[in-house]
Formats: structure tokens, C-alpha cells, sequence
């Protein structure tokens, strides 16, 4: 098969590759759209020391099943599918507590941390255990698919925010997950959105997917303009979709008194935290980690268009091309989102 290799840092090379076996519980999937996923991008340089060459990656991919292990149940040859990024053991405590995006034995396809190595779905061909697999909706394309796995994480995000009914809420960070973010907050019930970003296209895309008000960091101060929407008081819950300190510091001093933040950015691997002013204004902290069966819900929500994610799908382009699309990826091109590649 021909596949998309990361051969070393900044470098990729289109070749041949060996088809992948199969196991007994295994499926062997014809791969028909794989998206660029922004963790790939910061992947490529060697910076997240979670992708190391050679690497197949990609795991945001749908396509059809053309060969299923001996001991495959639920699904069949032909069946259109789209799988969980995340390859849990679904035997570990955390995933028989439910928790699978926190399993013990947790492998992320198309990352090669030092631990594993397991090749992702840029390639025409990609293995996956049957538990992670997950039937399209009619009428849901290939491309509209690949889009479930960032829409799941913003889900699960929301799904673990204490929302109460017209709620308040900042998001800061409005690129590919912040967006969805967004739909995902006023899906759930919440009043007043901001969103706040440094680049006014991306704004300007928040405010026609569901936010009510948008802030330019960098231009405003964002905490004073946060309380001026909100009675004086800063906003009920934050999400942080960016993961610095800057931005994590900038979620805390938007929020009121007794409010949440949710963080789901985690672009440094630490941040200087305002310890003081959230134990003294007693401001409640959590992580989000990935998704966890949310993809069911949210394969639906496309489909019924309650999701919109076709309009951050900025290019769908043939997987030959892929190392060019790539590198405008990473040069960050203005007004480039999501990049789908079909091999």
C-alpha cells in the first residue's frame, strides 16, 4: 500500500508500505479521509517528543471495512466506519470504571511516544481493534466524518463543565476544538458566550457558529471586557482551548467568584498558575483528556447538521500531496483550518 511516512523531523516521504495484519479482533480498513490534526503539525518537528520517525500518523479517519478478523462480531465487509483515536484495553480499572480515555494501556494511533509505536491512518489501509470502531450515519460523507474525533473532545469537555441553564462562559481559544466548543456550549443550554482569540478571522467564525460576543487578546483587555458583559461579575465557567500560560491566566481572571474552568488546551507541558487567586476567589479547576463515547452523539449531530463542520474543512486534498499541505500547515497559513487527506 502506499502510505504518508514521517521518515525523520520534517520530512516526509509518500511510499510503499506492507498492508497491515490483522488479528482475530481485528479490522482491516479501507481508509477514505484522514484529517491533519493540529497535534500531527506540532508532531512533525519533533516538539511534542510524541512522534517519533518513521510514523505513519493520522487519526482523525473514516473508510470502509475490506477485511475482518475471525472472531469480529458487530461489523462486517462493506461496513462504512470511522474508530476512536484512542485504542483502550476496555480491561485495565479505569476502563471498566467507563473511564477509557484514561486507560492504564491507553495507545493513540499515528504516535510513537517512547513507549510504542503505533501507526496511524495516513496510508491507504489502517488496522483497528472492532471495540473502537463506529458505524457512519446515512447520508454522512467520509470527509464529515473524519471531523468526529475534534468534535468529541470539545464534547466531552462540555460534558464535564458544571453547566447550569443561561449560564455565562468564556472560551479562549476559537481555533478547531474552541469552535466547536462553542456549538457544543450553546447545544447545552448556555447564555452568554464569549470567545476570545488573537487572529479576528477566526473570531469572526466564532460569532457565525454560536458565540454571542467576541474579544480580541491583545487588543482589549479580556477580563475587564469579560465583566463588563457579565453584570460586573466575570463569567460563570471558562474553557481554555489553547494551553499556556497566558491564556490559562487570562481564563481564571475572566471567571466571577465560585466559577469553573475546564481546561482542555495543552499546548505547554506546564504553566505558571495563579494559586492565590484561585484558592481565594475559590475557583474550581479540572482537565479534559481526549474524548470518552462521545462519538456516537456526536456522529449523529453532524449528521443531523446540529454540528457544523463543514465549514472549518478548508481543503480536501489527495494524500500524495500531503507533505506540502503539511508545511502550510505549519508556516500557518491565514484562513487555514482543517486539511483532509484522501488517499
Amino acid at each position: 500500500m502506499k502510505a504518508l511516512v514521517l521518515e525523520e523531523y520534517n520530512k516526509f516521504v509518500y511510499k510503499e508500505m506492507n498492508v497491515p495484519e490483522i488479528g482475530d479482533k481485528e479490522v482491516l480498513i479501507k481508509v477514505k479521509a484522514c484529517g491533519i490534526c493540529g497535534s500531527d503539525v506540532h508532531g512533525m518537528d519533533g516538539s511534542s517528543g510524541r512522534r517519533h520517525p518513521p510514523l505513519i500518523m493520522g487519526h482523525e479517519a473514516s473508510g470502509i471495512i475490506v477485511k475482518k478478523g475471525g472472531k469480529v462480531r458487530e461489523f462486517s465487509e462493506g461496513d462504512r466506519v470511522t474508530f476512536d483515536s484512542t485504542v483502550y484495553c476496555g480491561e485495565c480499572f479505569y476502563c471498566r470504571k467507563g473511564l477509557i480515555n484514561l486507560c492504564d494501556n491507553r495507545r493513540v494511533l499515528g504516535v510513537a511516544p517512547k513507549e510504542y509505536r503505533q501507526h496511524g491512518a495516513f496510508a491507504e489501509y489502517v488496522a483497528v481493534p472492532e471495540h473502537i470502531l463506529y458505524r457512519l450515519p446515512d447520508g454522512l460523507s467520509f470527509e464529515q466524518a473524519a471531523m468526529v474525533e475534534p468534535v468529541s473532545i470539545a464534547f466531552h469537555a462540555v460534558a464535564l463543565t458544571p453547566i447550569s441553564l443561561n449560564d455565562s462562559v468564556v472560551v479562549i481559544g476559537a481555533g478547531m476544538v474552541g469552535i466547536f466548543v462553542i456549538q457544543a456550549l450553546r447545544a447545552a443550554g448556555c447564555g452568554k458566550i464569549i470567545a476570545v482569540d488573537l487572529d479576528r478571522n477566526k473570531l469572526d467564525l466564532a460569532l457565525k457558529l454560536g458565540a454571542d460576543h467576541v474579544l480580541q487578546a491583545g487588543q482589549v483587555d479580556v477580563p475587564e471586557e469579560v465583566r463588563k458583559l457579565t453584570d460586573n461579575r466575570g463569567a460563570t465557567l471558562a474553557v481554555e482551548v489553547v494551553g499556556n500560560t497566558a491564556a490559562v491566566n487570562t481564563a481564571i481572571s475572566s471567571l466571577r467568584k465560585g466559577g469553573a474552568l475546564t481546561i482542555v488546551g495543552n499546548l505547554a507541558p506546564t504553566v505558571e498558575f495563579p494559586l492565590q487567586e484561585v484558592v481565594t476567589r475559590q475557583i474550581s479547576v479540572r482537565g479534559s483528556c481526549s474524548s470518552c463515547g462521545e462519538y456516537p452523539a456526536c456522529l449523529d449531530m453532524i449528521a443531523r447538521g446540529v454540528i457544523n463542520v463543514d465549514v472549518l474543512i478548508s481543503k480536501v486534498a489527495p494524500l500524495t500531496e500531503g507533505a506540502s499541505w503539511f508545511e502550510r500547515l505549519y508556516n500557518k497559513e491565514q484562513g487555514l483550518m482543517k486539511v483532509i487527506l484522501t488517499p
